[in-house]
């Protein structure tokens, strides 16, 4: 089925339309939240609030401003990045064992196989280190560009410059 038909389908509330979209899309989803979330559990949790969003604001998505695909990323990102600024997000990492950092140092590459669910691993590679850096913190970590210019000690003008011309980088590499 072509994909302008089935998000059209979903918009008009299609629960098969649903199904096959998040059949789609739930892998890349998961992967991109659990790369800000660092947890399997939670992940979970927001994939669903994700798909269920997006249900519910179907009609808000407009095929003239982006792709599907883009529209429903960034609902996941987002709603990963307002779950690690809750309160209750907070106040779980105040008890973690000493295993759960262990497994941050482990997996400290987020640009891991998790995140190539959704098939850029390969196109954010091949930028320059700058962009590498930048895309890496403010799309797979989670990072807002204020958190991301004090952790590389950058000033916040030139990471929302950099951001900028790499998502152009990437944009041409993806339409190539």
């Amino acid at each position: 089925m072509q994909l302008e038909i089935l998000v059209s389908n979903f918009q008009k509330k299609d629960e098969s339309a649903f199904e096959v979209l998040y059949n789609m899309y739930s892998d890349s989803m998961h992967g991109v939240i659990y790369n800000i979330v660092r947890s399997q559990d939670i992940a979970e949790e927001v994939m669903q609030d994700v798909f269920i969003k997006a249900w519910n604001n179907s009609s808000s998505y407009d095929a003239s401003k982006g792709r599907f695909f883009t529209w429903i990323l960034n609902i996941a990102r987002n709603a990963a990045i307002d779950k690690t600024r809750s309160k209750a997000f907070k106040n779980s990492g105040k008890n973690l064992n000493s295993d759960f950092f262990v497994d941050i140092l482990e997996t400290s590459d987020s640009l891991d196989s998790q995140t190539d669910a959704i098939g850029i691993k390969k196109y954010v590679k091949a930028l320059g280190e700058k962009c590498k850096s930048i895309i890496d913190y403010l799309y797979f970590k989670g990072f807002t560009q204020k958190e991301t210019s004090e952790e590389l000690n950058i000033p916040i003008g030139t990471i929302k410059t950099r951001n900028r011309n790499c998502i152009k980088q990437l944009r041409t590499m993806l339409v190539e």
